[in-house]
């Protein structure tokens, strides 16, 4: 009886492990799905991905990393205006305003990187303003 219980317990413990890692697993896709929309600048890609992952934008904006960079920044580089709109349209402003990991906002990030005239910049300041 005693071997039963014991081989239950392992078995349970080594059922969680494999999920833990399945969904880290697909965390890790989607993310890498966001990043590859993002730079090719593909919204009904990237809105229909999360709409099937049933993830909004604004809980996963700060966890999701392109190449070490947030998600506004890789479509400044991209020149991605579609996406980056979009998702400047679908953070909060607060999260606009805030400095990133390495301390600059994503305007000043972007005026001091050659993107101040970009549209995704002219929308982050929009959505910043209240607009």
């Amino acid at each position: 009886m005693r071997l039963l219980s014991v081989s239950l317990a392992t078995l349970m413990v080594a059922s969680s492990i494999s999920i833990s890692s399945t969904a880290t697993a697909n965390q890790d896709q989607l993310a890498a799905n966001i990043c590859n929309y993002v730079q090719a600048d593909d919204k009904n890609r990237l809105r229909k991905k999360l709409k099937e992952s049933r993830v909004k934008l604004r809980n996963i904006y700060s966890g999701v990393s392109c190449n070490g960079d947030s998600l506004l920044r890789t479509a400044l580089k991209s020149g991605s205006n579609k996406v980056g709109t979009f998702v400047a349209k679908r953070l909060p402003a607060s999260e606009l305003g805030s400095a990133e990991a390495d301390g600059q906002t994503i305007v000043a990030w972007a005026e001091s990187n050659g993107h101040g005239g970009s549209e995704i910049t002219s929308a982050i300041k929009s959505r910043i303003a209240g607009g």
